[in-house]
C-alpha cells in the first residue's frame, strides 16, 4: 500500500481496459496517439513549437532522423526544445544545426538518482533550442534572483526588493536552470515514468516559444506532461507516445489533473 501522502497518479486495473488511440490518419490537435515518433511526426500539422525528449540510448542516425522531419513540420519563426544528456549533446547540436538555427544550450539540475564510486555524479540535463529563422516567438518573463549582497543608497535598497524576509531582484532569465524539481512521490504531478520532467520546465518552455492558440507538439510524450500543461496555458497539443502504458496514463492525467 502507499504512503499516505503519496499522490503518484498510476494506472489501476480498469484504466488498463481503456483503448488507446492509434494513428489512422492525419494527427489532429487535442490528441495523444499511440504512434512511433517518426511516424507520427510524418502525419503531423504544421507546428509552433516542439518539446523533445527522446531516449538517449539510441543511436545517433535514430536522432537524425526525427529532427528532419521536425524540420519539416516546423512553421517558419517556429522554435524546437530538445533534451539529452552529455553523451549525445553534441550530436543534437549538430543535427538541429542542419535545419535550424542553433540559439543556446539551456542546462537544468535534475537532482535525482544515485551516486557513483569511480565516477562524477551525473547530476544535469542539456536541452537545446533552436529556432526555424530569425523571426521566431520568443516572450520575455523575468524570473526572482536571489540577492546575495545587496547594496543600499541611501539606506534604501538599489535594484532590488525585500518581501517576507526574502531579498531579490527580477532578471532576464538564464540558459542555467537550478530551480527545478524531479517530480517525486508526493507531487499531484508524480507518474512512475522514470524520466518525467518537472511541469513548471514545461510551463517555462511553452511559455517562452508559443502564444495562446499555438499548436505544441511533442514526439515522446511519455506520462503527458507536454499535453497537460499546454492545455492549461491555452495552447493546442499533439502527442505521439510508443508505449500503449504511458498512453493510458497521459489520457488519464489529462482527464483527472488538468
Amino acid at each position: 500500500m502507499p504512503a499516505p501522502r503519496n499522490r503518484t497518479l498510476v494506472l489501476e486495473p480498469r484504466d488498463r481496459l481503456d483503448p488507446v488511440p492509434s494513428l489512422s490518419g492525419d494527427a489532429e490537435p487535442d490528441r495523444v496517439y499511440c504512434a512511433d515518433a517518426v511516424e507520427g511526426l510524418r502525419r503531423s500539422p504544421p507546428a509552433d513549437l516542439v518539446f523533445a525528449d527522446p531516449p538517449y540510448d539510441q543511436a545517433p542516425e535514430w536522432h537524425a532522423r526525427w529532427i528532419a522531419e521536425c524540420a519539416r513540420i516546423l512553421k517558419p519563426g517556429g522554435s524546437i526544445y530538445v533534451c539529452c544528456d552529455w553523451k549525445v549533446s553534441g550530436a543534437i547540436q549538430e543535427f538541429l544545426g542542419r535545419s535550424f538555427t542553433v540559439r543556446n544550450r539551456i542546462t537544468w539540475r535534475r537532482e535525482k538518482g544515485r551516486g557513483a564510486r569511480r565516477n562524477w555524479k551525473q547530476n544535469m540535463e542539456d536541452i537545446w533550442f533552436a529556432t526555424r529563422g530569425d523571426d521566431y516567438t520568443f516572450n520575455l518573463v523575468k524570473w526572482k534572483k536571489k540577492v546575495i549582497a545587496p547594496y543600499r543608497r541611501d539606506g534604501k535598497p538599489k535594484d532590488w526588493v525585500e518581501e517576507n524576509g526574502d531579498r531579490f531582484r527580477m532578471t532576464c532569465p538564464s540558459n542555467i536552470w537550478i530551480d527545478l524539481c524531479v517530480p517525486f512521490w508526493s507531487m499531484p504531478e508524480n507518474t512512475p515514468h522514470p524520466n518525467q520532467k518537472p511541469e513548471k520546465l514545461l510551463d517555462r518552455v511553452i511559455q517562452a516559444s508559443s502564444n495562446a492558440g499555438d499548436l505544441v507538439l511533442d514526439p515522446f510524450l511519455g506520462s503527458g506532461t507536454t499535453a497537460v500543461v499546454a492545455r492549461r496555458l491555452g495552447r493546442k497539443f499533439i502527442g505521439f507516445e510508443i508505449e500503449p502504458g504511458w498512453v493510458r496514463l497521459a489520457l488519464k492525467r489529462l482527464r483527472e489533473r488538468p
